[in-house]
């Protein structure tokens, strides 16, 4: 215990292109940006239960943590652990469920420690890592943490799991959370598990985990939300300009844009580039960016120009924007729904959630007071949460997975559906990845082995000759693509 009170009081350093999270953070950070000047965690609204959270996880090995975006959660939370006596010389794996937010919070808890990434904090993304034999903390995205725990149940040399983001509800997220339990429940008692969300239903979850529970009001500054909806006919992209014409002659500082997904981006940014907003510099922000790109876009215009950043909604947690002090909501995203008729899930526009809605708000009072201006009409009902894929998606992948675990018994915080599994495994046997019994074989192995859906894993290892695993390549990534 005392070691991990020693771990939460040590300094951390904020160099010139760090951020502050919040209004007492803005304040030390400002009066000391050209002095190298050592902050401490208390600077972080989260310092205030630091204690309590070590405390807990001394005592037990099981944790929900609510605390808004800004509170120092995602990079506060893993440094406080790093030397709890529970947790001597071993890892610290945290899941964060995008790239852009795994690759931002280890560079950001390096920066505090002065290293770089890849020497006590590093990350592991698909395709991408930046990890070291004196790596402590592993930042990792949901595929990764699901493949490191079927191919080490054990989890050797692991002390604690954090989920990081758990509102969002990925299937991969909720799989990962139901093998840790079972991992926890059958191998590994002294395994440390942390779900930690801004929006998440508290009780409800800490219930099911038979967790304690610990809230962190964070600090913020105030936000007026206003509802600009779009004229009769008008399109998306002409009401965001639209919008964005308002804000920068009413509103100071930079402006942060939510839209559903790349194609609106781009739209939006032709028109921006189109008309008289010269003197402001605009940036996208989405999953699938080169990793320069997505960090330029997460730093301060260096000519000092206003910025308009149009974003997925990547940007609604785990990465702070600087100087962002308007906010302008569509009110959509792309989520996956199951499509019978392909067989695939599919990337479909939704109308957002009301706690996603707050949280996108919130995002314009990091800084200073904020405003939000919301496209769509104030009578308009959203739902409280967003709801679980594990209700929406195609599940031959998590059947598959559950397979080579070698049990469905897993606890899952919501079931997936029996008819939908049911279906999923019936796939499996037709492809040949299950026996009559239902166990996984070889192929099956194969086929997981290759991180893409069962149907396509199979089309790719159908191929005899090269000309075939060619054009299985070729479908395959136009499939996915």
């Amino acid at each position: 215990m005392e070691s991990c009170l020693l771990a939460v009081s040590q300094a951390v350093i904020i160099d010139k292109k760090s951020f502050p999270h919040n209004r007492h953070l803005w304040t030390a950070y400002t009066a000391a940006f050209e002095q190298d000047t050592v902050l401490k965690p208390t600077d972080f609204p989260i310092s205030e239960v630091l204690p309590a959270i070590c405390a807990t996880l001394e005592a037990s090995t099981r944790l929900v943590l609510e605390a808004p975006p800004g509170a120092g959660k995602t990079t506060q939370v893993p440094l406080a652990l790093l030397h709890a006596d529970w947790c001597a010389k071993q890892k610290i794996l945290m899941l964060e469920p995008r790239r852009v937010a795994a690759r931002s919070a280890a560079t950001w808890m390096a920066r505090q420690l002065g290293e770089s990434v890849g020497q006590t904090v590093g990350y592991r993304i698909r395709f991408e890592s930046r990890v070291s034999a004196a790596t402590r903390i592993e930042v990792v995205t949901e595929g990764v943490l699901t493949r490191m725990i079927q191919d080490d149940p054990l989890l050797e040399g692991v002390g604690a799991i954090l989920f990081d983001e758990f509102h969002e509800r990925h299937l991969a997220g909720d799989l990962g959370l139901a093998l840790a339990l079972d991992v926890q429940a059958g191998l590994r008692e002294d395994l440390r598990l942390v779900v930690m969300s801004a929006t998440l239903d508290g009780e409800r979850l800490a219930a099911f985990l038979q967790a304690e529970r610990i809230s962190s009001q964070g600090r913020a500054f105030p936000v007026d939300v206003c509802y600009f909806p779009s004229r009769r006919n008008e399109a998306l992209a002409t009401q965001v300009r639209r919008c964005i014409d308002e804000a920068l002659a009413t509103h100071e500082g930079d402006i942060l844009v939510f839209l559903p997904g790349l194609r609106e981006l781009q739209e939006a940014a032709a028109l921006l580039q189109g008309s008289n907003h010269g003197a402001c510099s605009v940036v996208l922000l989405y999953g699938e960016m080169p990793v320069e790109q997505q960090s330029l876009a997460l730093e301060s215009a260096e000519d000092g120009r206003r910025r308009i950043v149009l974003a997925t909604n990547i940007a609604e947690s785990s990465v702070t924007l600087p100087g962002v002090r308007v906010v302008i909501d569509s009110g959509l995203a792309r989520e996956p729904r199951f499509d019978p008729g392909s067989g695939f899930s599919r990337l479909q526009t939704v109308m957002i959630s009301q706690a996603s809605a707050d949280q996108r708000a919130g995002r314009a009072g990091r800084v200073a007071a904020g405003f939000c201006f919301r496209l769509w009409d104030r009578e308009q009902r959203l739902d409280i949460a967003r709801g679980p894929e594990i209700h929406h998606v195609d599940l031959a992948s998590l059947a598959l997975e559950l397979a080579a675990w070698g049990s469905s018994d897993l606890r899952f915080p919501d079931p997936p559906p029996p008819g939908a599994l049911a279906s999923a495994r019936e796939l499996l046997q037709r492809l040949g990845a299950l026996d009559a019994q239902g166990s996984i074989n070889a192929l099956g192995r194969r086929m997981l082995s290759l991180g893409t859906h069962p149907r396509l894993a199979a089309m790719l290892l159908a191929g005899r000759s090269g000309n075939e695993q060619s054009l299985s390549c070729d479908l395959a990534a136009l499939i996915e693509g």
